[in-house]
């Protein structure tokens, strides 16, 4: 007997598929009582522990093995942090000190991996996989109180949190021993870039079938795709795709898989293009439907519904690095989600992928077309602003080269599959790309602008255009507000109405001391240039001598009593946040941080301190310093004004003067507060006007030096804006680089010209590799040398130029892939003969069995459940939500639309291997692990749905036939009907009426198995 949930198909698949149910509960043992109900449900959860724990034993044996620390793609990852993290920040802060062309102070080199494993006169730098073990961690830390690197400064905490994460995924280096080889400077040069197959023209060729049998397939598939033909084996001639593999298989001696079945069929279809399941009435129809278009049929149904525009705008999601937050302090970027709904619509719609590739490129330089295309292309341009930077660095230069390396390294895996960024430091140690080339892009980004600066940095957004009504509405809203704001300005400034820039201390209550008076330690400069202040003018640190300034305001002969301390100051973004103030008092002094980028909040001039006792001939006075400061710290002027005598009548001689004055605050509070309230208003509506994520030309246009050593403050010889020189035409196009644009116009088209041999390639790669499992080029984002070779290069190069050909319709190259007998072809498992030849199915004689990815996990336990909402489009982050950490998921629609937080996944997502949100990912890791089988059975989020399922099916009429109810339970769950032994095992842990608790159990122990969670 067969455990619940294990493949009927395949029991030599599990190695322990000899563990039977006996073993733990049997018919016989059956009672109706409710312990023996109790019984049962452990049993089944005993059962569905031994299918997934089983079935993860076996998928791991099955060719995808996972690396100690790092997975998948891990390998080449490892490679790249150490190209893009280590090896720049090994040139800029340590080999003057510890290489063999400089010097080995303390006997220790850093330019080879043989120099750290040997280490110096104190032992091994690095112990791969232990940083806290490391000397190298200890010192950079600055643990060792006498041995501190650099000296001259600790590193910034990026820089050593990257060297932490290296040792820990066993500190990668490619560096040969500078005493044994000598690196070359790089690894194929531009003028023999065509040595390597990715760099060479496509080749066009009719491939393994005749020159009038392609013409003949494209135009039935035209014919198929307009409606005019059915679909039938007599209209449709064989794909060419089972020419090119059939050919490899014949030279190897293997015969192919035959078709799967017409249930794994649809279910495998359904997955891979909307990463759905389909229902239990889809899969009984086209089990009975069989007509021979029926399957052309189902193709085409599949590939006009939104849902495919949504699985494949995930997919390319993974590519593109998307994210709504960034890592740095949680900071939630509100509008990223417009350019994911941008891939939904243009997946849908089939939008040619060379038009894609412009708009995420250069949307917004594109000529203006109607509104909806214009708006589209604008959001499209979000792609470049979804980089994670440490927007807090404050070498805001730096900060600008670290994020166009990012868009660099993004746009090369993404469309061309080059490592770009490797290039920074020096010329690429494998690929023809020479640190010229680097900065011939890296100056069309630095004539883009992407970043607003201020001590925080932040990404770029503006209004999204909208037709001519609603522009007039905002402009004239934002123009309102812009009044009114000035209005409250002029008001607040003395609480008068007066618009004088200054106010006389004669006209202040209380005891006024100016800057003038102050006692100045340092330097403090005058000026008056931001209006409303004390006096003639304040005085300002300059932003320098930071901690070695100090201004103490001293009251002459204060009388005893309470005070208000108030202390005036001009605003302005420039100012500190954190300026420290201290209040000496009786017996006391009390410091305080005032922020002097906000107004101060009384009248526009002053800031309380609060309340403070004085004595008589005791400490009395108030200190501003500027240590610490993050900006300018500004003095101006401290008051100092009595409680008691704010109490006292006035003198009668001024009793007319007082009570005018009081009417006119009376009036004066009535206008603020209705001004206030105005302008409550109009903020409101102006923040309702749509916005996107972009980035901007920057003015004027730059030309780049290269940065030596990658070292932004090192200016080498410059480099015109350009393009990668070893793939055409980058010449051509060069040369009508625009003197008034940034170029990212002139780039995009070079990625997208037909004569790009990379493009066309790599896209072609990722489909096949999303609908096949894997890529003819395993390698998704690395066509360099380095990467994999393609198992069938001549199909790969027909793929791309049918591409092409096409339209660069992405649902035509997904249709000719879906219709081969390749992509229906059976999972092949146990011992086979091909097996021994081809172990890891390269050239396809078997289907792969494939994960279905977390996403469609979820959104099936949500379609079983009944949850499912099916809505398009929109932002589903939380209002309010400012900081991504500790934020609590639970929306019911589609995974695509569950937030992307770098600091907060959803649980399911960070244990079933989601692609990490902050680089390009062509291949999600694949790892087997036992907390994905525990997250299943635990899961909080899991077992709601269980439960909201079982309601729902317990009220379903199913519920009076436990038989029907078993079947149709397995069909929407795992495709399939039970088998004879499980739909047996399953009755008979049913009672009869069936009970929720046990129909929970079922459903959980579905959810469990192997069969939900793979694809054969």
């Amino acid at each position: 007997m067969m455990p619940v949930g294990m493949p009927h198909r395949t029991p030599s698949l599990h190695p322990d598929s000899s563990l039977t149910v006996r073993s733990v509960w049997t018919p016989a043992d059956d009672s109706r009582g409710t312990s023996a109900a109790r019984i049962r449900l452990s049993a089944l959860f005993a059962i569905a522990c031994c299918s997934v724990f089983a079935g993860s034993a076996t998928v791991a044996g099955a060719g995808e093995p996972e690396i100690a620390g790092v997975r998948g793609d891990a390998p080449h990852q490892a490679e790249e942090f150490f190209e893009r993290r280590i090896r720049p920040a090994l040139i800029e802060h340590c080999l003057d000190c510890h290489s063999n062309e400089t010097e080995l102070s303390g006997g220790l080199a850093l330019d080879s991996r043989v120099g750290w494993m040997t280490g110096g006169d104190l032992g091994p730098a690095v112990i791969p996989g232990d940083p806290a073990g490391s000397l190298l961690m200890r010192v950079i830390r600055y643990q060792e109180s006498d041995l501190q690197m650099p000296p001259d400064g600790r590193l910034d905490k990026e820089t050593i949190a990257d060297f932490e994460r290296w040792i820990e995924m066993g500190a990668f280096d490619p560096r040969a021993s500078a005493t044994v080889t000598a690196e070359r400077a790089t690894g194929l040069p531009v003028e023999r870039a065509s040595e390597h197959w990715a760099y060479r023209p496509l080749r066009e060729q009719s491939g393994p079938l005749a020159a009038e049998r392609l013409a003949a397939e494209r135009l039935a598939a035209e014919r198929l795709a307009a409606g005019e033909v059915d679909g039938t084996s007599e209209t449709l001639p064989a794909s060419t795709i089972d020419g090119f593999l059939e050919r490899q298989l014949a030279e190897h001696g293997l015969v192919a898989a035959g078709p799967t079945g017409r249930r794994e069929l649809i279910r495998r279809l359904t997955f891979d293009l909307h990463g759905l399941p389909p229902t239990a009435e889809q899969i009984e129809a086209f089990e009975r439907d069989r007509s021979p278009d029926a399957y052309a049929r189902l193709v085409e149904r599949l590939l006009a519904s939104h849902h495919f525009g949504e699985h494949f705008a995930r997919r390319w999601l993974d590519v593109a690095r998307y994210a709504e937050s960034v890592t740095l302090r949680g900071l939630v970027m509100p509008e990223a989600w417009r350019y994911r709904d941008y891939l939904v619509m243009a997946y849908a719609e089939d939008r040619p992928f060379d038009q894609m590739i412009r708009e995420q490129i250069a949307g917004d330089l594109l000529p203006q077309q109607d509104l909806q295309q214009f708006q589209w292309s604008s959001i499209a341009t979000g792609f470049l602003g979804l980089g994670n930077s440490n927007l807090e660095d404050q070498d805001k230069t730096k900060l600008d080269f670290d994020h166009i390396d990012e868009q660099l390294e993004t746009i090369g895996r993404a469309f061309l599959g080059q490592t770009i960024g490797c290039a920074r430091c020096h010329d690429h140690k494998f690929d023809p790309i020479p640190t010229a080339d680097y900065y011939a892009l890296a100056g069309i980004f630095r004539s883009t602008v992407a970043m607003e600066h201020s001590n925080v940095s932040r990404w770029i957004e503006r209004p999204l255009p909208l037709d001519h009504a609603e522009e007039h509405r905002f402009t004239s809203l934002a123009s309102e507000l812009r009044r009114v704001d000035g209005q409250l300005k002029e008001l607040e400034m003395l609480g008068t109405g007066s618009t004088s820039r200054h106010v006389s201390v004669a006209d202040l209550r209380g005891v006024i001391v100016d800057d003038e008076a102050a006692k100045l330690v340092g330097e403090w400069p005058t000026s008056a240039s931001v209006p409303g202040f004390v006096g003639s003018g304040y005085r300002h640190d300059g932003n320098s001598g930071q901690g070695e300034k100090t201004a103490t305001f001293e009251p002459p002969n204060l009388k005893a009593g309470t005070y208000r301390v108030r202390i005036s100051y001009t605003a302005n973004p420039n100012r500190a946040s954190n300026v420290p103030v201290q209040v000496f008092s009786a017996n006391e002094s009390v410091t305080l941080r005032v922020n002097q980028r906000r107004p101060p909040s009384e009248q526009g001039l002053w800031h309380s301190l609060g309340e403070f006792p004085f004595e008589a001939n005791g400490q009395a006075y108030v200190m501003v310093s500027n240590a610490g400061a993050n900006g300018h710290v500004v003095i101006d002027a401290v008051q100092f004004l009595p409680i008691g005598e704010s109490k006292k009548p006035p003198p009668r001689d001024r009793d007319d003067k007082e009570l005018a004055d009081r009417a006119g605050q009376r009036e004066e509070a009535g206008q603020r507060e209705e001004l206030l309230a105005r302008q409550r208003r109009l903020r409101a509506d102006v923040a309702a006007r749509p916005n996107y994520l972009t980035v901007v030309e920057a003015e004027p246009v730059q030309e780049l030096e290269v940065r030596i050593r990658g070292n932004v403050h090192s200016l080498g010889e410059p480099v015109p804006r350009g393009f990668l020189s070893a793939i055409p035409p980058a010449k051509e196009i060069r040369e009508t680089l625009p003197p008034d644009q940034s170029g990212r116009l002139s780039l995009a088209e070079w990625i997208a010209d037909t004569r790009n041999p990379l493009t066309a390639r790599v896209y072609a790669n990722r489909v096949w590799s999303w609908l096949m499992g894997d890529g003819l080029v395993p390698t998704e984002n690395n066509f360099g040398t380095t990467g994999a070779a393609p198992s069938h290069p001549e199909l790969l190069d027909w793929l791309a130029a049918e591409l092409m050909r096409q339209g660069w319709s992405t649902k035509h190259l997904a249709r000719t892939i879906v219709m081969s007998d390749a992509y229906r072809r059976r999972v092949v498992v146990g011992e086979h003969p091909a097996r021994s030849v081809d172990p890891e199915n390269r050239m396809l004689w078997s289907g792969h069995l494939k994960r279905i990815p977390v996403e469609a996990l979820r959104d099936a336990m949500l379609c079983i459940s009944g949850e499912l909402d099916r809505r398009v489009g929109g932002s589903e982050i939380r209002p309010g939500t400012s900081s991504d950490y500790s934020y609590s998921h639970g929306t019911v629609r589609r995974s695509l639309y569950e937030p992307v937080f770098r600091n907060s996944l959803p649980s399911l997502f960070r244990v079933f291997d989601f692609a990490d949100p902050s680089v390009s990912v062509g291949q999600r890791n694949r790892s087997t692990v036992a907390t994905q089988s525990l997250a299943l059975m635990n899961n909080s989020w899991v077992v709601g749905r269980v439960q909201t399922a079982a309601e729902r099916w317990s009220r379903s009429p199913l519920a009076d036939n436990p038989t029907e109810l078993v079947v149709r339970l397995y069909e929407v769950s795992l495709g399939r009907a039970p088998t004879a032994e499980e739909l047996q095992l399953s009755l008979s842990f049913l009672d009869e009426p069936v009970e929720q608790e046990q129909l929970q159990t079922l459903i959980h122990t579905l959810f469990a198995s192997i069969d939900f969670r793979f694809l054969d």
